[in-house]
């Protein structure tokens, strides 16, 4: 549906992710990939959700130049936002069980935004789920990390994996969200440009 609206667009993702590409698949739309590397920093007064846009918004600069008219540039960035500090992707064992040691227990924000750009205009939207976790025993957290190793993962886990299935007793928002991309939110902005164009 949405792709045949789209039909005179063209959509590049600029996301490495299996599971970004996977939801594009999903919605049934025709895009293509394109990466371009990129240095993760933002100034450290930015907080909550501007963290996640400032980081959205900068992997679509190196793209802009190179845009044309009918062209759709999607980037993303998603944290785990716990105790008032952004928990990004674990480099190692000891990070990634730090980390889950700290989600254990407790009630943490996922935020994930999608910044839409083209050669005239960019949004930039956010989207924001709470995930609760059991206390988490440190067996189970070593088992995760093993036989799971979400280094690529923002906040050391998968809501997909082992863990969020054995792990997470409530969840207050979009499920895919927790994944790395608010779908509905994508699809309702990707509607909105072309029903406004």
């Amino acid at each position: 549906m949405l792709n045949q609206k789209l039909k005179n667009h063209n959509i590049i993702l600029a996301s490495a992710s299996p599971r970004r590409q996977e939801f594009f698949k999903n919605l049934g739309l025709d895009f293509e990939i394109r990466l371009k590397p990129i240095k993760e920093e933002y100034p450290p007064r930015l907080t909550h959700f501007e963290i996640c846009n400032y980081l959205a918004q900068l992997k679509a600069l190196p793209f802009k130049e190179e845009l044309n008219t009918n062209d759709i540039l999607i980037t993303s960035d998603t944290i785990v936002w716990h105790n008032n500090q952004a928990l990004g992707k674990p480099r190692n064992n000891g990070e990634a069980f730090s980390i889950l040691k700290a989600l254990s227990n407790t009630t943490h924000e996922v935020i994930t935004s999608v910044c839409f750009t083209s050669s005239n205009y960019e949004k930039t939207i956010h989207n924001i789920t709470k995930v609760t976790f059991k206390e988490l025993s440190d067996a189970e957290i070593n088992f995760y990390i093993k036989n799971y190793k979400p280094f690529d993962k923002a906040g050391a886990y998968g809501i997909q994996d082992w863990i969020g299935q054995i792990g997470v007793t409530k969840i207050e928002g979009s499920y895919f969200n927790v994944m790395g991309l608010p779908v509905h939110a994508v699809y309702k902005t990707l509607n909105d440009m072309v029903n406004a164009s």
